[in-house]
């Protein structure tokens, strides 16, 4: 079997994290082998529009650091994280891996991406949350970046004289 891929590499990581956000909530709540979750989405509609390979490093690299991650998390919450949703939970490993993990992914688009993921997917303002709480973990994983972002440009005045 090939793989298909589109010609939108954004559409691709797009369904991967969708994928993803499946198979974590799906680890959640069974706790079943990795796997078979990833067997089980491959029959996912998606599936063919997805950047496979993404897709599996995103879904497995979360399982690896999923302690790790939820410890940089939960100092950022304002609930036990037992409290949140397993949706809103999986967005937020998924993103907050992508802020601590893949620098190759500038931290905006991480968050917005989990953002988009929140607002399809979770509770009707959940993605307010998610949002809040992206913004604490990439000034705290990404100090520089953010830095470098929220700084004005400064151009030169013309009128000086």
């Amino acid at each position: 079997m090939t793989e298909k891929t589109s010609k939108n590499p954004g559409q691709n990581r797009r369904k991967s994290r969708e994928l993803a956000l499946k198979g974590l909530y799906q680890q959640f709540l069974s706790e079943s082998d990795l796997r078979e979750t990833m067997r089980d989405l491959a029959d996912d509609n998606d599936y063919l529009r997805a950047d496979t390979e993404y897709f599996r490093g995103l879904l497995e690299g979360v399982m690896a650091e999923r302690d790790a991650i939820d410890a940089r998390l939960a100092p950022l919450l304002d609930r036990k994280l037992e409290e949140l949703s397993p949706i809103e939970h999986a967005i937020l490993c998924i993103s907050g891996y992508e802020l601590l993990h893949d620098l190759s992914i500038p931290y905006r688009v991480a968050i917005n991406e989990g953002v988009e993921l929140a607002k399809r997917f979770g509770g009707t303002d959940g993605y307010k949350y998610v949002n809040g709480v992206l913004d604490k973990l990439a000034a705290e994983a990404r100090p520089d970046e953010v830095k470098q972002v929220a700084r004005p440009v400064r151009t030169p005045n013309k009128n000086k004289g």
